[in-house]
Protein backbone atom coordinates (compact mmCIF):
# COMPACT_ATOMS: atom_id res chain seq x y z
CA UNK A 1 0.00 0.00 0.00
CA UNK A 2 1.53 3.31 -1.06
CA UNK A 3 0.84 6.67 0.45
CA UNK A 4 -0.16 9.50 -1.83
CA UNK A 5 1.18 12.96 -1.38
CA UNK A 6 -1.41 15.55 -0.38
CA UNK A 7 -2.31 18.01 -3.11
CA UNK A 8 -1.74 20.96 -0.77
CA UNK A 9 0.98 20.08 1.75
CA UNK A 10 1.10 22.26 4.87
CA UNK A 11 2.33 24.96 4.92
CA UNK A 12 2.15 25.53 1.18
CA UNK A 13 2.33 29.18 0.29
CA UNK A 14 1.37 29.45 -3.36
CA UNK A 15 2.49 32.85 -4.56
CA UNK A 16 1.57 32.33 -8.19
CA UNK A 17 -1.14 29.82 -9.01
CA UNK A 18 -0.94 27.97 -12.31
CA UNK A 19 -3.33 25.97 -14.50
CA UNK A 20 -2.76 22.86 -12.40
CA UNK A 21 -3.83 24.73 -9.27
CA UNK A 22 -6.82 26.19 -11.16
CA UNK A 23 -8.05 22.72 -12.10
CA UNK A 24 -7.22 21.05 -8.76
CA UNK A 25 -10.45 22.09 -6.99
CA UNK A 26 -13.79 23.60 -8.14
CA UNK A 27 -13.32 26.45 -5.64
CA UNK A 28 -10.08 27.47 -7.38
CA UNK A 29 -11.83 27.63 -10.75
CA UNK A 30 -14.47 29.97 -9.36
CA UNK A 31 -12.23 32.11 -7.13
CA UNK A 32 -9.68 32.60 -9.91
CA UNK A 33 -12.44 33.77 -12.26
CA UNK A 34 -12.25 30.74 -14.57
CA UNK A 35 -8.63 31.59 -15.32
CA UNK A 36 -8.75 35.40 -15.37
CA UNK A 37 -6.84 35.45 -12.07
CA UNK A 38 -3.92 33.64 -13.70
CA UNK A 39 -3.03 36.80 -15.63
CA UNK A 40 0.60 37.71 -14.85
CA UNK A 41 -0.26 41.42 -14.92
CA UNK A 42 -3.23 43.17 -13.31
CA UNK A 43 -5.36 40.09 -12.53
CA UNK A 44 -7.99 42.31 -10.85
CA UNK A 45 -8.39 44.35 -14.03
CA UNK A 46 -8.52 41.18 -16.15
CA UNK A 47 -11.15 39.74 -13.79
CA UNK A 48 -13.20 42.93 -14.07
CA UNK A 49 -12.96 42.82 -17.88
CA UNK A 50 -14.04 39.15 -17.79
CA UNK A 51 -17.03 40.14 -15.62
CA UNK A 52 -17.97 42.90 -18.08
CA UNK A 53 -17.79 40.53 -21.05
CA UNK A 54 -19.89 37.85 -19.33
CA UNK A 55 -22.40 40.48 -18.23
CA UNK A 56 -22.86 41.70 -21.81
CA UNK A 57 -23.14 38.15 -23.17
CA UNK A 58 -25.83 36.99 -20.74
CA UNK A 59 -27.67 40.32 -20.36
CA UNK A 60 -30.28 39.61 -23.07
CA UNK A 61 -31.59 36.61 -21.10
CA UNK A 62 -31.57 38.25 -17.67
CA UNK A 63 -34.30 40.11 -15.82
CA UNK A 64 -33.76 42.14 -12.65
CA UNK A 65 -34.89 39.13 -10.64
CA UNK A 66 -32.39 36.91 -12.46
CA UNK A 67 -29.56 39.39 -11.82
CA UNK A 68 -30.48 39.66 -8.15
CA UNK A 69 -30.53 35.89 -7.78
CA UNK A 70 -27.30 35.41 -9.76
CA UNK A 71 -25.41 38.03 -7.76
CA UNK A 72 -26.72 36.67 -4.44
CA UNK A 73 -25.89 33.07 -5.35
CA UNK A 74 -22.49 34.12 -6.76
CA UNK A 75 -21.70 35.99 -3.55
CA UNK A 76 -22.51 32.98 -1.37
CA UNK A 77 -20.66 30.61 -3.69
CA UNK A 78 -17.79 33.11 -3.91
CA UNK A 79 -17.51 33.31 -0.12
CA UNK A 80 -16.94 29.56 -0.05
CA UNK A 81 -14.67 29.47 -3.12
CA UNK A 82 -12.51 32.39 -2.00
CA UNK A 83 -12.20 30.93 1.52
CA UNK A 84 -11.10 27.52 0.23
CA UNK A 85 -8.71 28.98 -2.34
CA UNK A 86 -7.09 31.43 0.09
CA UNK A 87 -6.66 28.61 2.61
CA UNK A 88 -5.06 26.36 -0.02
CA UNK A 89 -2.74 29.19 -1.04
CA UNK A 90 -2.02 30.05 2.62
CA UNK A 91 -2.46 33.75 1.77
CA UNK A 92 -5.22 35.84 3.36
CA UNK A 93 -6.14 37.85 0.24
CA UNK A 94 -4.31 36.64 -2.87
CA UNK A 95 -4.30 39.00 -5.84
CA UNK A 96 -5.10 36.10 -8.16
CA UNK A 97 -8.52 35.68 -6.54
CA UNK A 98 -10.72 37.80 -8.79
CA UNK A 99 -14.22 36.49 -8.05
CA UNK A 100 -14.64 39.50 -5.77
CA UNK A 101 -14.15 41.80 -8.77
CA UNK A 102 -16.55 39.72 -10.86
CA UNK A 103 -19.42 39.90 -8.37
CA UNK A 104 -18.85 43.54 -7.53
CA UNK A 105 -18.67 44.66 -11.16
CA UNK A 106 -21.78 42.65 -12.06
CA UNK A 107 -23.52 44.56 -9.27
CA UNK A 108 -22.27 47.89 -10.65
CA UNK A 109 -23.38 47.10 -14.20
CA UNK A 110 -26.75 45.77 -13.07
CA UNK A 111 -27.44 48.97 -11.15
CA UNK A 112 -26.26 51.41 -13.86
CA UNK A 113 -27.92 49.69 -16.83
CA UNK A 114 -29.24 50.65 -19.26
CA UNK A 115 -26.05 52.52 -19.94
CA UNK A 116 -24.19 53.32 -23.10
CA UNK A 117 -20.59 52.36 -23.73
CA UNK A 118 -19.25 55.66 -22.32
CA UNK A 119 -21.08 55.21 -19.02
CA UNK A 120 -19.96 51.58 -18.83
CA UNK A 121 -16.35 52.72 -19.39
CA UNK A 122 -16.76 55.32 -16.64
CA UNK A 123 -18.18 52.62 -14.34
CA UNK A 124 -15.22 50.37 -15.18
CA UNK A 125 -12.70 53.16 -14.52
CA UNK A 126 -14.33 54.24 -11.28
CA UNK A 127 -14.61 50.68 -10.01
CA UNK A 128 -10.96 49.92 -10.82
CA UNK A 129 -9.96 53.20 -9.11
CA UNK A 130 -11.89 52.40 -5.93
CA UNK A 131 -10.68 48.79 -5.91
CA UNK A 132 -7.01 49.55 -6.56
CA UNK A 133 -6.49 52.82 -4.65
CA UNK A 134 -8.91 51.91 -1.83
CA UNK A 135 -9.85 55.40 -0.67
CA UNK A 136 -11.94 55.99 2.47
CA UNK A 137 -14.58 53.35 3.07
CA UNK A 138 -12.90 50.85 0.74
CA UNK A 139 -9.68 51.04 2.79
CA UNK A 140 -11.74 50.61 5.97
CA UNK A 141 -13.38 47.45 4.59
CA UNK A 142 -10.04 46.10 3.39
CA UNK A 143 -8.29 46.78 6.71
CA UNK A 144 -11.20 45.30 8.67
CA UNK A 145 -10.48 41.93 7.09
CA UNK A 146 -6.70 42.21 7.24
CA UNK A 147 -6.84 43.10 10.95
CA UNK A 148 -9.03 40.02 11.53
CA UNK A 149 -6.62 37.80 9.58
CA UNK A 150 -3.57 39.17 11.44
CA UNK A 151 -5.20 38.65 14.83
CA UNK A 152 -5.05 34.89 14.29
CA UNK A 153 -8.54 34.37 15.70
CA UNK A 154 -10.08 30.99 14.88
CA UNK A 155 -12.79 32.63 12.77
CA UNK A 156 -10.14 34.10 10.45
CA UNK A 157 -10.05 31.35 7.83
CA UNK A 158 -13.80 30.68 8.03
CA UNK A 159 -14.45 34.31 7.17
CA UNK A 160 -11.64 34.65 4.62
CA UNK A 161 -13.92 34.69 1.60
CA UNK A 162 -16.21 37.29 3.13
CA UNK A 163 -13.21 39.51 3.87
CA UNK A 164 -11.96 39.11 0.32
CA UNK A 165 -15.37 40.08 -1.09
CA UNK A 166 -16.10 42.95 1.30
CA UNK A 167 -13.78 45.68 0.00
CA UNK A 168 -14.87 45.06 -3.60
CA UNK A 169 -18.53 45.29 -2.64
CA UNK A 170 -17.78 48.60 -0.91
CA UNK A 171 -15.88 49.71 -4.05
CA UNK A 172 -18.99 48.80 -6.08
CA UNK A 173 -21.16 50.87 -3.73
CA UNK A 174 -18.81 53.86 -4.09
CA UNK A 175 -18.83 53.49 -7.87
CA UNK A 176 -22.62 53.44 -8.03
CA UNK A 177 -22.81 56.39 -5.63
CA UNK A 178 -20.51 58.51 -7.82
CA UNK A 179 -22.50 57.61 -10.94
CA UNK A 180 -25.77 58.43 -9.16
CA UNK A 181 -24.35 61.82 -8.11
CA UNK A 182 -23.19 62.38 -11.69
CA UNK A 183 -26.75 61.75 -12.92
CA UNK A 184 -28.18 64.00 -10.20
CA UNK A 185 -25.85 66.90 -11.06
CA UNK A 186 -25.97 66.42 -14.84
CA UNK A 187 -29.45 65.03 -15.63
Amino acid sequence: MSETQPLFPEPAVIARPDRRFLRAHPAHLIALGFGAGLSPKAPGTVGTLWAWLVFLIIMPWMSDLHWGLLITASTLLGWWACTVTARHMQVSDPGSIVWDEVIAFWLVLWLVMPAGLLEQLVAFGLFRFFDAVKPGPVAWADQLWHAQARSGTPAGWRLAGLGILLDDLVAAFCTVLVIALWHFIIP
